[in-house]
């Protein structure tokens, strides 16, 4: 079998190196939610996490272990707001240059936050750009490192910390549920629930629009799609990663879908019942549980909440 290119470990080591510089996130609980889907459910939080978003864990883990002469010429990271605000933030805290790609539709909020953050934004077109190639051609020009916002062994790595965290807040799961884009977190939560909780279930949940990590689950090959059309901007990938796929592949149970409306009415739950606020792809795990994608019945379910960066206006438009 061939070797997976993160282990357990690394998540251990992820952790020290986040330990009092990422918060521990709550987890929360509603009997409403229990009730309504017959099961013991526990949120994590990770939208109460620094820059609003799990992307923080795997960002930091991954300047952490800079060169010195790395962080003195700085990286370069692409995304559509949560890892860019995690890559600009860490670089702040390690004092090295950023440049972030980032699409020009971007969430005023994220983008905002990205240069509060001191990060250089360089904006493209998300659905007719390659950010990849943008981001190379900093590497080439500035000898910039670049971090990519799912596949690199210490993105995962660090962002397995936030279901490693999770699983000793409430000990024992019968069923795992968390979002997914490129398999970042998905893959870092299969690592680290297998280590921890081997024989729990371990879910991942995509926008109905974007289900390439599904078809490539199914199939056992990479597939690539169009940039997906949803209000999940964090799962916009067109495909899963080299490094997440093959940990995905082999740790994790299923990939299930969810619609923009389903989205959005676990945007009012949280909002109405629990008084959070959960942007749509910090959503998807939730409403997977909520519309019976996932049988869950009489089972103690951790879900993550992965981000809570959406703007306000957005949030009302989408939620009157």
């Amino acid at each position: 079998m061939t070797p997976l290119s993160v282990a357990f470990e690394d998540i251990v080591a992820a952790q020290r190196r986040l330990q009092g510089v990422a918060h521990v996130t709550p987890v929360l609980q509603s009997r409403t939610a229990d009730s309504q889907v017959g099961a013991q459910l526990f949120f994590k939080c990770e939208n109460l996490q620094r820059v609003g978003a799990f992307k923080f864990r795997g960002a930091f883990n991954a300047l952490a272990q800079f060169s010195a002469e790395q962080k003195s010429r700085g990286v370069v990271a692409y995304s559509s707001g949560n890892h860019a605000q995690a890559i600009a933030l860490a670089a702040q805290l390690f004092e090295t240059p950023a440049v972030i790609i980032m699409p020009a539709d971007a969430p005023k909020i994220k983008m905002q936050a990205t240069r509060g953050y001191g990060a250089e934004i360089v904006p493209y077109d998300r659905y007719n750009g390659d950010r990849a190639a943008i981001a190379t051609k900093f590497t080439h020009e500035r000898g910039l490192t670049l971090i990519p916002p799912f596949d690199h062994p210490h993105i995962i790595a660090g962002q397995g910390t936030a279901v490693k965290e999770f699983i000793e807040q409430v000990n024992a799961l019968d069923v795992l549920v968390t979002p997914m884009g490129g398999g970042g977190l998905l893959s870092g939560t299969a690592l680290a629930a297998r280590a921890l909780l081997p024989n729990c279930k371990i879910y991942g949940v995509e926008p109905e629009a974007g289900n390439d990590g599904q078809q490539s689950f199914r199939s056992g090959k990479i597939v690539s799609i169009p940039t997906p059309n949803t209000i999940a901007d964090g799962a916009q990938t067109q495909a899963i990663g080299f490094h997440t796929f093959p940990i995905v592949k082999r740790l994790v149970d299923d990939i299930v879908t969810v619609s923009d409306a389903e989205l959005i009415d676990a945007m009012k739950f949280f909002a109405t019942r629990m008084k959070i606020i959960v942007e749509p792809t910090g959503c998807l795990a939730a409403a997977a549980v909520f519309t019976g994608k996932i049988p869950i019945a009489g089972k103690r379910v951790g879900v993550v909440l992965s981000g809570g960066n959406v703007d306000l206006e957005r949030f009302a438009e989408l939620t009157r």
